[in-house]
């Protein structure tokens, strides 16, 4: 998963993002509202943490826009406004969720966890996700498969979390890519494919079914479908 953090406090912004990396998102962060813009428009995002107040254009402002623009991404705003008509403005302007400034690190992990599941296509039971006997324990950061535990580094981590909450829907591998690396990333040509054949090592290797699945010249699926499904 890929989030946006715009937040003009550096040390604030660079805190969040050294946080949620430990957590397996990938991780852009803009310091205003016209880098935050810039970059929501250059590479999709599942969501974005928006400060309120933003030199340049605001954060009111910049929610408002990437709602119009990005129905489905999931906003937090992050503010010291804590009135009745602050939270109201901000979730009129199309914020899904609303942190008051101090907060605590886990609080924001609980409030983007809970976001992404409601948003999620393949909505998890609390903090379980499943595909067929494999299941990925996005708290503790586990992965079992028919009880046994599969180590899995950050990355493949990241994309067996994105294929299985759109399981059985075909991922491509610009999406993965997108969604996976910062944006100050250099990728070679072949990174994803070498990813996914780590990955099924992992998931597959061991089991008569196949879960991972290709699709030529069109991406990755995750399925517990037979393949004539």
């Amino acid at each position: 998963m890929r989030i946006l953090v715009v937040e003009d406090e550096r040390g604030i912004a660079d805190n969040i993002a050294e946080y949620l990396r430990q957590y397996s998102f990938a991780v852009d962060t803009a310091y205003d509202g016209d880098e935050g813009l810039r970059l929501a428009r250059a590479h999709a995002y599942d969501i974005a943490l928006l400060d309120w107040m933003l030199p340049g254009t605001d954060g009111l402002t910049v929610c408002k826009t990437l709602r119009k623009e990005y129905p489905k991404l999931g906003i937090i705003m992050l503010t010291a406004k804590d009135t009745v008509d602050d939270r109201v403005s901000g979730l009129d302007t199309g914020a899904d969720d609303y942190i008051i400034k101090p907060f605590a690190l886990k609080e924001l992990m609980a409030r983007i966890q809970s976001l992404l599941r409601r948003n999620s296509t393949n909505q998890p039971e609390e903090h379980i996700i499943r595909v067929g006997d494999l299941t990925l324990d996005l708290q503790s950061q586990q992965a079992h498969r028919g009880g046994k535990s599969i180590k899995l580094t950050k990355k493949l981590f990241q994309i067996l979390e994105l294929l299985m909450r759109n399981k059985d829907r075909v991922v491509s591998k610009a999406e993965i890519e997108a969604h996976i690396w910062d944006a100050s990333a250099e990728l070679w040509s072949d990174v994803v494919r070498s990813h996914m054949q780590k990955l099924r090592e992992k998931v597959d290797k061991d089991f008569p079914v196949q879960l991972i699945k290709t699709v030529h010249g069109t991406g990755y699926r995750i399925t517990a479908l037979p393949d004539d499904a």
